[in-house]
């Protein structure tokens, strides 16, 4: 008799948060663009299983997290941001304290509608740090997955490189402290702020042009 061949068992490990991220992103244009009400009836229940889901994983109120999703209209995509990686002479990197208590973060904030990354970057850092800056460089793209950390929504930043060109440094009511920071010695970062300071220092260092990340 030969040998029974042994079973064997697969481990399957599933990121939820991804899979979470495009299930709700299926529901949603789902009803943007569903005009059979059964179809609709369909994309709702999925949307409500998601927004459960999420509750379940974030300790959120089903009912918040549906109401977020529903709020964006039209094709639904990633957020956009943009944020400005300044430095002094000394190479500390500007960086203001949330009031959400989230950590510190690069001057930042969402692209508003008929309004440019450039344009945005320009607009954050006058209101949250009272500076006027101009552009220099792009430093790259980077994109922040969904997680248990960062929350339901895919994330791009759009990060440049800037230099202060008036203005004074103040302090709004979207921090708690602003200042500069040498970057090795902020141990409490916002997100995942510490990659873009770390590429825009590489740059602000670099005695030539470098070209832009896309991470």
């Amino acid at each position: 008799m030969g040998h029974r061949p042994q079973r064997v068992e697969k481990i399957f490990y599933m990121d939820v948060f991804s899979l979470l991220d495009h299930v709700q992103h299926i529901a949603r244009n789902g009803l943007n663009y569903a005009q059979n009400a059964y179809d609709r009836e369909r994309y709702e229940k999925l949307l409500s299983i998601t927004a459960e889901s999420y509750a379940d994983l974030l300790d959120q109120p089903a009912e918040k997290i549906r109401e977020l999703f529903l709020v964006e209209a039209g094709h639904i995509t990633p957020k956009v941001g943009a944020d400005a990686a300044i430095f002094n002479e000394e190479g500390e990197i500007l960086l203001m304290e949330r009031v959400d208590g989230s950590g510190w973060c690069l001057p930042c904030g969402w692209v508003e509608a008929q309004e440019r990354p450039y344009d945005t970057v320009i607009r954050e850092v006058w209101e949250e740090t009272g500076l006027n800056v101009e552009v220099k460089q792009l430093v790259g793209v980077f994109t922040r997955m969904p997680s248990q950390r960062f929350g339901p929504h895919t994330m791009i930043a759009i990060v440049h490189l800037c230099e202060v060109v008036g203005g004074e440094l103040t302090l709004s009511h979207e921090g708690l402290d602003l200042r500069y920071w040498p970057i090795d010695e902020m141990t409490n970062w916002h997100g995942i702020h510490e990659k873009y300071a770390r590429v825009a220092y590489k740059m602000w260092q670099s005695e030539q042009l470098l070209p832009a990340v896309s991470d």
